[in-house]
């Protein structure tokens, strides 16, 4: 099977609403009553209503995750203590995921810098193999099946040489290492290859349990797979475990707040240009909406999901629920300024409304009810800010995602001498 990269890394469609005067007037669902109608005003109520609200995601936007009993075999295959000049701490480990006599294997790149001990470390997928985000030549290149992309030199949808390094200003290694944080990435594709085969291959051929309506969608599956590196990174003692973050681009960025709702070890939430399905409020129905997601990528979602193409205003729940999941941890949530397939004011908003959340555990969130400015980044234990230019994830975000960092993990941050 030959296929393209998807088109939705950087292409808005024709046809979608981008006027905010035709965004429809809606009514979000109380992040604060119960189902029974009763008021959630502490934090034990509120580990009920949590409960509530992630039920409602799992059986009707991302899907169920299917218990799991295999094991994971980890195997170093490269090892090089002086990697980025001599910075860091490079391995490549082999994870093998195996359910009785099926396997998977998956291929984590770790870099931690060779000053700590035990580092922090930002945790997220790439999209198109590990070695696309270094230019170092020994880096292995991903052997799994990857979307066709003539501009990476990808072709019979395997990678080769000329990818090298094509990812690297998304994953600004020597920024992040010489800040003390570690970086531990994983191609995506190698839990779960984004595209839709009726769910047969990937991680989903581990398991014999038959799918229903409620039956996990590919978020839900890469979300299960950051789940799986760290139950890895729990056991390995050069990291951090305690202040393990997660982070994600687009749809890798919905992946990181379904992730981090879904595994409160993680430490940090981080998404970036998230949009549908993400951050953004769904009701507000600008940019891509839930009839686009569904249609153009069926497999992201679970099927009931389906039923609310074109019906966001009936959905039980939206976007800030999914945000407010993660309190009290710090969650930070950034938008493009031309992005508007991903819906920057909805994304704010769907930050803004997490707030409540956040104040039941004493807790700031935004500090503010105006969208603020481009590279104007706001918020304290929700962060937020709004990047000049398009759908990508920079140097400049990457900038306010360690100062956030710095802030509420103030023992990671490198210091002189250190």
């Amino acid at each position: 099977m030959m296929i393209t990269a998807t088109a939705s890394l950087n292409a808005q469609p024709e046809g979608a609403n981008y006027d905010e005067s035709k965004v429809p007037e809606y009514i979000l669902p109380a992040l604060l009553v119960g189902n029974d109608g009763s008021a959630v005003s502490g934090r034990q109520q509120w580990e009920r209503r949590r409960k509530e609200i992630y039920d409602l995601f799992e059986r009707e936007v991302y899907g169920a995750v299917p218990a799991w009993r295999g094991k994971i075999t980890a195997t170093e295959i490269s090892h090089r203590q002086d990697a980025l000049g001599g910075l860091a701490l490079r391995r490549e480990i082999r994870l093998r995921m195996q359910n009785g006599d099926k396997s998977r294997d998956v291929f984590l790149l770790l870099y931690l810098p060779r000053s700590r001990k035990a580092a922090p470390v930002f945790l997220g997928y790439n999209f198109s193999g590990n070695h696309t985000v270094t230019a170092e030549k020994d880096v292995h290149i991903s052997p799994s099946w990857v979307a066709n992309n003539k501009e990476l030199g990808i072709t019979d949808n395997r990678a080769t040489e000329a990818s090298r390094g094509s990812r690297a200003s998304a994953w600004p290694l020597q920024d992040i290492l010489s800040r003390g944080y570690g970086v531990a990435t994983l191609y995506y594709g190698d839990v779960d290859p984004d595209f839709d085969d009726g769910f047969k291959n990937g991680v989903h051929a581990l398991f014999d349990q038959p799918r229903d309506s409620a039956s996990w969608g590919s978020i839900a599956t890469w979300a299960w797979g950051l789940s799986r590196v760290m139950d890895y990174l729990e056991k390995d003692p050069a990291v951090n475990a305690k202040e393990v973050f997660v982070i994600g681009h687009s749809r890798l960025g919905k992946t990181a707040l379904w992730a981090g709702a879904s595994d409160r070890r993680f430490a940090m939430v981080i998404s970036n240009e998230s949009g549908c399905g993400g951050a953004a409020i769904s009701r507000r129905k600008f940019g891509e909406t839930v009839s686009r997601i569904n249609t153009s990528f069926p497999h992201w979602f679970c099927d009931n999901f389906k039923k609310y193409n074109d019906k966001e205003e009936t959905l039980p729940v939206d976007q800030h629920e999914l945000i407010a999941l993660i309190a009290p941890r710090p969650v930070y949530v950034a938008s493009a300024s031309e992005d508007l397939w991903s819906d920057p004011r909805g994304e704010f908003l769907g930050a803004k409304n997490a707030e409540p959340a956040y104040r039941l555990f004493g807790l700031r969130g935004l500090k503010t009810d105006e969208m603020p400015a481009p590279e104007h980044p706001v918020g304290d234990f929700i962060g937020y800010h709004l990047r000049t230019g398009k759908h990508d994830i920079t140097r400049y975000d990457w900038t306010q995602y360690l100062n956030f960092a710095d802030r509420h993990f103030p023992g990671s941050a490198a210091r002189p001498g250190r």
